[in-house]
């Protein structure tokens, strides 16, 4: 990531806009906004360690969220995911389903991208997965602020495995992330 240049960017959208950068409100807004895309979307340097484990039911994580950018505005993004698997021989350590949905955020990106990647990196570091499923669900600056000017949200899915052969999974899937038992 090269801050320099997003500084200077971001520098000519501000002069573009007709803010005055000598005003303290704006003085370091360009550093400031390079700082915030760096701790955003900078390379997380993570290990994926899998765990040899007898457990055969799905594994839920529920209600994830992190922001993103939208590709086309570059408006905020905020989005809920629920992702779950039916673990193979092993297991991967619970604190990296995050970590993955985090390693995929790594710039603006469309939604639908980021759901389908999700479920590919999971079948990269746990290939003996049985099945993974994912709901995202988006809130996008873009449709709030400019445009159709909703707050509506947008839901997307991807499946593989025991999740996309058989659609009782799915339904299980989708009761456990709306609450069910």
């Amino acid at each position: 990531m090269d801050k320099s240049k997003i500084e200077s960017g971001i520098k000519l959208v501000l002069e573009g806009m007709g803010c005055d950068l000598t005003d303290q409100n704006f003085a370091d807004t360009p550093k400031r906004y390079a700082k915030a895309m760096e701790e955003m979307f900078g390379v997380k340097k993570n290990s994926f360690t899998t765990f040899e484990e007898k457990y055969v039911d799905m594994v839920l994580l529920r209600g994830h969220m992190l922001h993103t950018l939208c590709p086309h505005h570059l408006f905020q993004v905020e989005l809920t995911v629920d992702l779950a698997y039916f673990p193979g021989a092993s297991v991967l350590g619970l604190s990296k389903l995050v970590r993955l949905l985090d390693n995929i955020n790594t710039g603006p990106v469309m939604q639908e991208k980021f759901t389908i990647a999700a479920v590919e990196e999971m079948d990269k570091y746990l290939p003996d997965n049985r099945g993974v499923a994912i709901k995202v669900r988006g809130t996008h600056g873009c449709m709030q602020c400019r445009g159709v000017k909703t707050r509506g949200d947008v839901i997307t899915y991807n499946y593989s495995g025991k999740f996309k052969m058989e659609p009782a999974y799915q339904d299980r899937f989708l009761q456990l992330v709306q609450g069910g038992k």
